[in-house]
């Protein structure tokens, strides 16, 4: 037995009594000496004492006047210290709303603007004069009947020919000193600054495009405020997935203008991630796709697999392998996609081909690895289709004529989903075996399963023994019982059928 002694600390009473028990103040603001400083005091000194107090109260406030100190700057309490902007060389300071002390992103940052602080700022108070003069203009018409063949006003018609006179104004091209300037410029900043749009257009059009995007900043900046947009973090917290909304698990590294979103919108068929409900509307109404690209190499039912390769169709493979992030945490694959092939599981309706989960291989791999990534979409976890993804990288192993083991290291899920499905297999083989000699290299030839994790799983289901110098696989009855209780209860809806795969290796395999 072991004692623990804590010790307490002790508070000091003493000094608390003695702060409580301090003498009052007398006006002059000195502690009374005696009782009788208190209670006895002479009709000829009140005034003294009045006096007294006056210029003591002056002095202190004029001590206290901090009215010829520099005011300090209050920054937003929601502003986060230590996040930086992700443009090169610039402080975080300013915005280009110009009504932001900080900025944390490109899309409010000055210096990707080619612009200063100071100068959003002058630009902001410009907008809001000719913000000022609309509205008053705007009254002066409200006067006027509203009908929907209105001609135009005398202000609206003047309006219109300043436009078409400041729009003729524009340079018909750039002089070479001018490409000179924007080749320099893109070669010494790249993409890490705004393209220089000076005599691209016309001034006027260009300030219409400022003013958008300082708009556009400003209601972000609105969202981030609110907690909508998670600014500086890049973590996206939900997708918008088919008629699902998922909660990702894990960090995953899309472009930063989605990223700091909080909320990304996909088209569940050609994995095009989008920033709004209304954008993915539209891409949906005009998105041809309905299953993946490929060749569809298995169909029974209404499960079917594409057999998808990084090379043919790279895009897809990225924005697959970006989605996969969001749920595993090993995953580093991400965008040098053309060494691999891609196994898509589908789950078909009348809407189309919907995405179940995937696997990856290498196309030449060197340890024989059947399995680089593989992921069960979070919708369709805990129903047998990880099982089934698994089956079938061992099924393409058994027409390759190899023995397939995956890629190390393996996630927490996909370590469980593995243990489960070695186990059956082993139960499976052992409950059909009639013989009373046993190999583990026949089970791994048979089975396609690496001799490593057949001899990892008899030792953890305590099958594998050694005694008198030779190993003896135990048959244990009650586990295949178990196997044989759950197989009839579960049915055969979440199986593998060898004989709906229509595939032959790809080649230099």
């Amino acid at each position: 037995d072991y004692i623990f002694l804590v010790l307490i600390g002790s508070v000091d009473l003493k000094q608390g009594a003695d702060r409580d028990e301090t003498p009052p103040r007398t006006p002059t603001g000195n502690a009374p000496s005696s009782e009788s400083d208190i209670e006895v005091s002479s009709p000829s000194n009140d005034l003294e004492d009045e006096r007294l107090a006056k210029e003591l109260s002056l002095k202190e406030a004029a001590a206290h006047d901090l009215s010829h100190r520099p005011k300090r700057r209050r920054f937003h309490e929601s502003y986060n210290f230590n996040m930086k902007c992700p443009t090169p060389g610039c402080n975080s300071l300013g915005h280009l709303t110009g009504r932001h002390e900080r900025h944390f992103s490109i899309s409010g940052c000055p210096l990707y603007h080619n612009l200063s602080a100071d100068e959003c700022k002058g630009k902001a108070s410009t907008r809001d004069k000719q913000a000022e003069e609309r509205t008053l203009s705007h009254r002066q018409d409200e006067n006027r009947h509203s009908t929907r063949n209105q001609a135009p006003s005398d202000r609206q018609l003047r309006y219109k020919e300043k436009v078409t006179e400041l729009r003729r104004k524009r340079n018909s091209g750039l002089n070479k000193e001018q490409k000179e300037k924007y080749m320099e410029h893109r070669q010494s900043h790249g993409t890490s600054r705004e393209p220089l749009l000076e005599n691209i257009t016309s001034d006027y059009d260009l300030e219409l495009f400022r003013k958008a995007q300082a708009r556009a900043s400003d209601d972000l900046e609105k969202l981030r405020l609110a907690g909508q947009v998670s600014e500086g973090s890049n973590m996206i917290k939900t997708i918008v997935f088919g008629r699902y909304e998922l909660d990702t698990w894990y960090h995953s590294p899309y472009p930063e203008e989605y990223a700091r979103l909080g909320r990304l919108y996909m088209c569940e068929f050609c994995l095009k991630y989008m920033k709004s409900q209304t954008i993915l509307r539209r891409h949906m109404a005009k998105c041809v796709w309905k299953h993946p690209p490929g060749d569809e190499i298995y169909r029974k039912g209404n499960i079917s697999v594409f057999e998808v390769d990084g090379k043919k169709n790279k895009i897809y493979c990225q924005n697959l392998c970006l989605l996969a992030k969001l749920f595993l945490d090993h995953k580093t694959l991400y965008y040098d996609v053309e060494p691999f092939l891609f196994y898509v599981m589908t789950e078909a309706d009348n809407t189309g081909c919907h995405l179940v989960g995937y696997f990856s291989k290498e196309k030449n791999s060197f340890l024989n690895y059947n399995v680089s990534c593989i992921l069960t979409m979070p919708q369709y976890m805990r129903q047998g289709y990880g099982k089934m993804l698994i089956d079938f990288s061992y099924l393409l192993s058994k027409v390759e004529e190899k023995v397939g083991s995956p890629e190390r290291p393996l996630s927490d899920l996909g370590l469980i989903s593995y243990r489960s499905y070695w186990k059956e297999v082993l139960l499976r083989y052992l409950n059909n075996f009639q013989g009373k000699e046993i190999s583990i290299k026949e089970i791994s030839q048979e089975t396609a399963v690496n001799p490593v994790d057949i001899v990892s799983t008899l030792q953890s289901l305590q099958m594998l023994k050694y005694w008198k110098g030779k190993h003896l696989v135990l048959k244990r009855q009650d586990l295949i019982d178990d196997w044989k209780a759950k197989e009839t209860k579960r049915g055969n809806s979440k199986t593998i059928d060898p004989t709906a795969l229509k595939w032959t290796p790809p080649k230099g395999t």
